[in-house]
Protein backbone atom coordinates (compact mmCIF):
# COMPACT_ATOMS: atom_id res chain seq x y z
CA UNK A 1 0.00 0.00 0.00
CA UNK A 2 2.12 3.15 -1.43
CA UNK A 3 0.23 6.27 -1.43
CA UNK A 4 -0.71 9.53 0.25
CA UNK A 5 1.04 9.62 3.71
CA UNK A 6 0.34 12.55 6.33
CA UNK A 7 3.38 12.68 8.70
CA UNK A 8 2.64 14.24 12.15
CA UNK A 9 5.34 16.04 13.51
CA UNK A 10 7.16 15.89 10.37
CA UNK A 11 10.02 18.84 11.19
CA UNK A 12 10.98 16.42 14.06
CA UNK A 13 14.19 14.23 14.16
CA UNK A 14 11.83 11.25 13.41
CA UNK A 15 8.87 13.25 11.12
CA UNK A 16 11.45 14.66 8.87
CA UNK A 17 13.89 11.44 8.67
CA UNK A 18 10.57 9.48 7.72
CA UNK A 19 9.26 11.62 5.30
CA UNK A 20 12.43 11.82 3.66
CA UNK A 21 12.41 8.13 3.62
CA UNK A 22 9.06 7.41 2.31
CA UNK A 23 9.58 10.09 -0.79
CA UNK A 24 12.54 8.57 -1.77
CA UNK A 25 10.36 5.18 -1.95
CA UNK A 26 7.78 6.36 -3.99
CA UNK A 27 5.21 7.61 -1.21
CA UNK A 28 3.57 11.07 -1.72
CA UNK A 29 3.77 12.92 1.40
CA UNK A 30 2.09 15.48 3.28
CA UNK A 31 3.90 16.80 6.50
CA UNK A 32 2.34 18.41 9.23
CA UNK A 33 3.91 20.42 12.25
CA UNK A 34 3.44 23.62 14.21
CA UNK A 35 6.83 24.92 12.45
CA UNK A 36 7.87 25.64 9.02
CA UNK A 37 10.59 23.65 7.88
CA UNK A 38 13.75 25.58 8.23
CA UNK A 39 14.31 24.38 4.45
CA UNK A 40 12.58 23.41 1.16
CA UNK A 41 11.89 19.84 1.66
CA UNK A 42 10.66 17.67 -1.28
CA UNK A 43 7.58 16.90 0.29
CA UNK A 44 4.14 19.34 1.16
CA UNK A 45 4.72 20.74 4.05
CA UNK A 46 1.88 22.20 6.17
CA UNK A 47 1.81 24.36 9.30
CA UNK A 48 -1.14 22.66 11.84
CA UNK A 49 -1.56 22.12 15.22
CA UNK A 50 -2.72 18.16 15.81
CA UNK A 51 -5.10 19.21 18.48
CA UNK A 52 -7.17 21.37 15.61
CA UNK A 53 -9.32 18.29 14.47
CA UNK A 54 -11.03 20.04 12.15
CA UNK A 55 -7.58 21.08 10.29
CA UNK A 56 -6.06 17.36 10.67
CA UNK A 57 -9.43 16.38 8.90
CA UNK A 58 -8.94 18.79 6.08
CA UNK A 59 -5.26 17.66 5.71
CA UNK A 60 -6.21 14.11 6.00
CA UNK A 61 -8.72 14.69 3.13
CA UNK A 62 -7.42 11.99 0.40
CA UNK A 63 -4.55 10.39 2.51
CA UNK A 64 -4.15 6.70 2.25
CA UNK A 65 -2.76 6.83 5.76
CA UNK A 66 -1.35 8.85 8.56
CA UNK A 67 2.12 8.29 11.10
CA UNK A 68 1.50 9.95 14.03
CA UNK A 69 4.72 11.44 15.29
CA UNK A 70 4.23 14.58 16.97
CA UNK A 71 4.67 14.15 20.50
CA UNK A 72 5.81 16.18 23.33
CA UNK A 73 9.30 15.17 25.40
CA UNK A 74 9.45 14.07 28.99
CA UNK A 75 11.31 17.85 29.33
CA UNK A 76 7.90 19.61 29.04
CA UNK A 77 5.39 20.69 31.60
CA UNK A 78 3.22 18.35 32.94
CA UNK A 79 0.15 19.71 31.04
CA UNK A 80 1.75 20.13 27.86
CA UNK A 81 2.88 16.56 27.77
CA UNK A 82 -1.24 15.24 28.83
CA UNK A 83 -2.21 17.71 25.85
CA UNK A 84 0.16 17.12 23.25
CA UNK A 85 0.24 13.60 23.52
CA UNK A 86 -3.35 12.44 24.66
CA UNK A 87 -5.22 15.34 23.44
CA UNK A 88 -3.28 15.64 19.92
CA UNK A 89 -3.55 11.54 19.61
CA UNK A 90 -7.54 11.81 19.79
CA UNK A 91 -7.74 14.69 17.41
CA UNK A 92 -5.19 12.65 15.22
CA UNK A 93 -7.57 9.88 15.17
CA UNK A 94 -10.98 11.15 15.11
CA UNK A 95 -9.36 13.33 12.11
CA UNK A 96 -8.41 9.76 10.37
CA UNK A 97 -11.45 8.61 10.87
CA UNK A 98 -13.55 11.75 9.46
CA UNK A 99 -11.59 11.48 6.10
CA UNK A 100 -11.58 7.88 5.55
CA UNK A 101 -7.59 7.23 5.65
CA UNK A 102 -6.86 4.06 5.82
CA UNK A 103 -4.73 3.34 8.19
CA UNK A 104 -2.92 5.06 10.99
CA UNK A 105 0.38 4.31 12.71
CA UNK A 106 0.72 5.93 16.02
CA UNK A 107 3.99 6.15 17.30
CA UNK A 108 3.92 5.51 21.23
CA UNK A 109 7.01 4.59 23.30
CA UNK A 110 8.38 2.12 25.66
CA UNK A 111 8.08 4.12 28.69
CA UNK A 112 4.98 2.72 28.55
CA UNK A 113 6.12 -0.20 30.28
CA UNK A 114 7.73 1.55 33.31
CA UNK A 115 10.23 0.24 35.13
CA UNK A 116 9.65 -3.57 33.87
CA UNK A 117 11.30 -6.49 35.80
CA UNK A 118 10.72 -8.86 32.97
CA UNK A 119 13.72 -8.21 30.68
CA UNK A 120 13.50 -8.79 27.47
CA UNK A 121 9.94 -7.07 27.91
CA UNK A 122 7.32 -8.71 25.28
CA UNK A 123 4.41 -6.46 24.28
CA UNK A 124 1.97 -7.53 26.22
CA UNK A 125 3.75 -6.91 29.21
CA UNK A 126 1.33 -4.94 32.08
CA UNK A 127 1.92 -0.87 31.27
CA UNK A 128 2.84 0.14 34.44
CA UNK A 129 4.31 3.92 33.96
CA UNK A 130 5.80 5.59 36.34
CA UNK A 131 5.71 9.62 35.41
CA UNK A 132 4.08 11.72 33.68
CA UNK A 133 5.32 10.92 30.03
CA UNK A 134 5.19 7.31 30.35
CA UNK A 135 1.56 7.90 31.46
CA UNK A 136 0.61 9.87 29.07
CA UNK A 137 2.13 7.65 26.30
CA UNK A 138 -0.13 5.01 28.00
CA UNK A 139 -3.65 6.92 27.60
CA UNK A 140 -2.42 7.95 24.21
CA UNK A 141 -2.53 3.64 23.65
CA UNK A 142 -5.56 3.02 24.90
CA UNK A 143 -7.33 5.87 23.01
CA UNK A 144 -5.42 4.16 19.73
CA UNK A 145 -6.91 0.84 21.31
CA UNK A 146 -10.94 1.78 20.88
CA UNK A 147 -10.30 3.08 17.63
CA UNK A 148 -8.82 -0.33 16.94
CA UNK A 149 -11.53 -2.06 18.48
CA UNK A 150 -14.01 0.55 16.63
CA UNK A 151 -12.59 -1.13 13.29
CA UNK A 152 -10.19 1.29 11.95
CA UNK A 153 -6.67 0.19 11.19
CA UNK A 154 -3.96 1.07 13.98
CA UNK A 155 -0.68 0.11 14.68
CA UNK A 156 1.02 1.07 17.62
CA UNK A 157 4.56 1.38 17.19
CA UNK A 158 7.23 1.23 20.64
CA UNK A 159 10.31 2.40 19.86
CA UNK A 160 13.40 2.58 22.14
CA UNK A 161 15.26 5.70 22.07
CA UNK A 162 16.43 6.16 18.73
CA UNK A 163 19.54 7.72 17.69
CA UNK A 164 20.82 9.20 14.21
CA UNK A 165 21.79 12.43 12.63
CA UNK A 166 19.97 15.19 13.96
CA UNK A 167 19.49 13.59 17.62
CA UNK A 168 20.98 16.08 20.31
CA UNK A 169 18.99 15.99 23.87
CA UNK A 170 21.32 14.81 26.55
CA UNK A 171 23.42 13.14 24.30
CA UNK A 172 24.76 16.01 23.03
CA UNK A 173 26.22 16.46 27.10
CA UNK A 174 28.11 12.87 26.22
CA UNK A 175 29.53 14.49 22.56
CA UNK A 176 30.42 17.37 24.12
CA UNK A 177 32.37 16.50 27.12
CA UNK A 178 34.10 13.50 24.52
CA UNK A 179 35.15 16.30 22.20
CA UNK A 180 36.68 18.11 24.98
CA UNK A 181 38.46 15.34 26.22
CA UNK A 182 37.40 14.73 29.44
CA UNK A 183 36.04 11.39 31.34
CA UNK A 184 32.77 10.40 31.46
CA UNK A 185 30.42 9.40 34.61
CA UNK A 186 27.99 6.65 35.11
CA UNK A 187 26.55 5.46 37.91
CA UNK A 188 27.98 2.54 39.86
CA UNK A 189 29.68 -0.10 37.38
CA UNK A 190 27.73 1.47 34.19
CA UNK A 191 27.82 -2.52 33.22
CA UNK A 192 23.82 -2.52 32.56
CA UNK A 193 22.36 -3.20 29.58
CA UNK A 194 20.33 -0.14 27.81
CA UNK A 195 19.08 -0.99 24.44
CA UNK A 196 18.56 1.87 21.69
CA UNK A 197 17.48 2.10 18.32
CA UNK A 198 19.15 3.61 14.71
CA UNK A 199 17.04 6.10 13.59
CA UNK A 200 16.92 4.18 10.08
CA UNK A 201 15.95 1.31 11.85
CA UNK A 202 12.62 2.89 12.92
CA UNK A 203 11.93 4.51 9.77
CA UNK A 204 12.10 1.06 7.88
CA UNK A 205 9.91 -0.76 10.30
CA UNK A 206 7.48 2.16 9.90
CA UNK A 207 7.41 1.69 6.13
CA UNK A 208 7.27 -2.00 6.33
CA UNK A 209 4.01 -1.11 8.31
CA UNK A 210 2.52 1.39 5.99
CA UNK A 211 2.83 -1.72 2.93
CA UNK A 212 1.79 -4.83 5.15
CA UNK A 213 -1.38 -6.87 5.33
CA UNK A 214 -3.91 -5.57 7.65
CA UNK A 215 -4.23 -8.28 10.01
CA UNK A 216 -0.03 -7.54 10.81
CA UNK A 217 0.04 -4.32 10.29
CA UNK A 218 -2.86 -4.19 13.09
CA UNK A 219 -1.14 -4.88 16.01
CA UNK A 220 1.51 -3.21 18.49
CA UNK A 221 5.43 -4.01 18.19
CA UNK A 222 8.11 -2.78 20.18
CA UNK A 223 10.95 -1.82 17.41
CA UNK A 224 14.58 -1.59 18.93
CA UNK A 225 18.44 -2.75 18.11
CA UNK A 226 18.88 -6.63 18.07
CA UNK A 227 22.62 -5.71 19.10
CA UNK A 228 23.36 -3.73 22.32
CA UNK A 229 25.55 -3.89 25.15
CA UNK A 230 26.33 -2.41 28.00
CA UNK A 231 26.17 1.58 29.03
CA UNK A 232 29.77 1.71 29.72
CA UNK A 233 30.53 0.19 26.31
CA UNK A 234 28.27 2.56 24.36
CA UNK A 235 29.69 5.21 26.25
CA UNK A 236 33.57 4.02 26.13
CA UNK A 237 32.68 3.75 22.11
CA UNK A 238 32.64 7.21 21.97
CA UNK A 239 35.40 8.37 23.96
CA UNK A 240 37.58 6.07 21.80
CA UNK A 241 36.53 7.82 18.45
CA UNK A 242 37.12 11.19 20.15
CA UNK A 243 41.07 10.36 20.42
CA UNK A 244 41.90 11.73 23.58
CA UNK A 245 42.31 8.23 25.22
CA UNK A 246 39.24 9.21 28.36
CA UNK A 247 37.74 6.37 30.14
CA UNK A 248 34.03 5.98 31.11
CA UNK A 249 34.59 6.50 35.20
CA UNK A 250 32.10 5.03 38.00
CA UNK A 251 30.40 7.00 40.35
CA UNK A 252 29.20 5.95 43.99
CA UNK A 253 25.37 5.19 43.00
CA UNK A 254 23.75 6.45 46.00
CA UNK A 255 25.45 9.66 46.77
CA UNK A 256 25.51 10.36 43.11
CA UNK A 257 21.20 9.42 42.37
CA UNK A 258 21.05 11.68 45.44
CA UNK A 259 22.75 14.49 44.13
CA UNK A 260 21.35 14.08 40.44
CA UNK A 261 17.87 13.94 42.14
CA UNK A 262 18.22 17.18 44.30
CA UNK A 263 19.45 19.07 40.97
CA UNK A 264 16.35 17.67 39.35
CA UNK A 265 13.95 18.80 42.05
CA UNK A 266 15.57 22.26 42.11
CA UNK A 267 15.67 22.03 37.79
CA UNK A 268 19.17 22.55 37.78
CA UNK A 269 19.55 19.71 35.74
CA UNK A 270 18.01 18.47 32.84
CA UNK A 271 17.96 14.48 34.03
CA UNK A 272 14.70 13.64 34.95
CA UNK A 273 13.53 10.92 36.83
CA UNK A 274 12.58 7.39 34.87
CA UNK A 275 15.97 8.41 33.10
CA UNK A 276 17.81 7.58 36.99
CA UNK A 277 15.92 4.74 37.37
CA UNK A 278 16.29 3.19 33.75
CA UNK A 279 20.31 3.87 34.08
CA UNK A 280 20.17 1.70 36.90
CA UNK A 281 18.80 -1.43 35.41
CA UNK A 282 18.80 -3.74 32.42
CA UNK A 283 16.16 -1.81 30.19
CA UNK A 284 15.27 -4.08 26.89
CA UNK A 285 12.63 -5.37 24.77
CA UNK A 286 11.85 -8.69 22.87
CA UNK A 287 11.42 -7.42 19.25
CA UNK A 288 10.27 -11.00 18.46
CA UNK A 289 7.39 -10.31 17.23
CA UNK A 290 7.94 -7.82 14.84
CA UNK A 291 10.29 -9.78 13.56
CA UNK A 292 8.03 -13.07 13.04
CA UNK A 293 5.25 -10.82 11.77
CA UNK A 294 7.20 -8.25 9.78
CA UNK A 295 10.30 -9.57 8.53
CA UNK A 296 12.26 -6.62 10.98
CA UNK A 297 15.54 -6.86 10.78
CA UNK A 298 17.61 -4.22 12.26
CA UNK A 299 20.73 -3.33 10.74
CA UNK A 300 22.44 -1.54 13.29
CA UNK A 301 23.90 -2.04 16.70
CA UNK A 302 23.87 0.12 19.62
CA UNK A 303 27.27 1.43 18.87
CA UNK A 304 26.92 1.73 15.19
CA UNK A 305 24.04 4.36 16.14
CA UNK A 306 25.66 5.91 18.46
CA UNK A 307 28.89 6.05 16.67
CA UNK A 308 27.31 7.19 13.58
CA UNK A 309 25.36 10.27 15.88
CA UNK A 310 28.32 11.35 16.89
CA UNK A 311 30.13 11.78 13.95
CA UNK A 312 27.31 13.63 12.64
CA UNK A 313 27.67 16.01 15.25
CA UNK A 314 31.29 16.59 15.04
CA UNK A 315 30.53 17.46 11.45
CA UNK A 316 27.50 19.86 12.06
CA UNK A 317 27.05 23.47 13.27
CA UNK A 318 25.42 21.87 16.17
CA UNK A 319 28.40 21.05 17.72
CA UNK A 320 29.24 24.89 18.87
CA UNK A 321 25.25 25.98 18.78
CA UNK A 322 24.18 27.13 22.49
CA UNK A 323 22.26 24.48 24.16
CA UNK A 324 18.41 24.85 24.57
CA UNK A 325 15.70 24.14 26.85
CA UNK A 326 15.01 20.86 25.37
CA UNK A 327 11.91 21.20 23.41
CA UNK A 328 12.78 18.77 20.80
CA UNK A 329 15.42 16.27 20.54
CA UNK A 330 16.89 18.31 17.52
CA UNK A 331 18.06 20.73 20.57
CA UNK A 332 21.50 20.55 23.03
CA UNK A 333 19.60 20.26 26.58
CA UNK A 334 21.23 22.63 29.05
CA UNK A 335 23.46 20.80 31.65
CA UNK A 336 22.54 23.00 34.30
CA UNK A 337 24.63 22.43 37.03
CA UNK A 338 26.43 19.81 35.44
CA UNK A 339 28.32 21.59 33.11
CA UNK A 340 30.15 23.15 36.48
CA UNK A 341 30.56 19.40 37.27
CA UNK A 342 32.53 18.43 34.37
CA UNK A 343 35.62 20.36 35.28
CA UNK A 344 36.33 17.39 37.91
CA UNK A 345 36.44 14.99 34.71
Amino acid sequence: MAGRVVVTGSCGMLGDTLARFLVDNGFDVVGADLRAPATPQRWTCRIADVRDTERMTALLKGADAVVHCASALPSYPADAIQDVIVRGTTSVLTAARRAEAGRVVHISSTAVYGLPSLVPTPEDHPREPVDVYGRAKTEAEEVAEKFRADGMCVTIVRPKTFLGPGRMGLFAMLFEWAREGRNFPVLGSGNVRIQMLAIEDLVAAIATVLTAEQDAANDTYNIAAAEFGTLRTDFQAVLDAAGHGKRVVSLPQRPALAVLRLLERTKLSPVYGRLLHKLLADSYVSIDKARDRLGFRPQSSNVDAILRTFEWWRESTVATAPSRNGNTSRDAWRQGALSVAKVLF
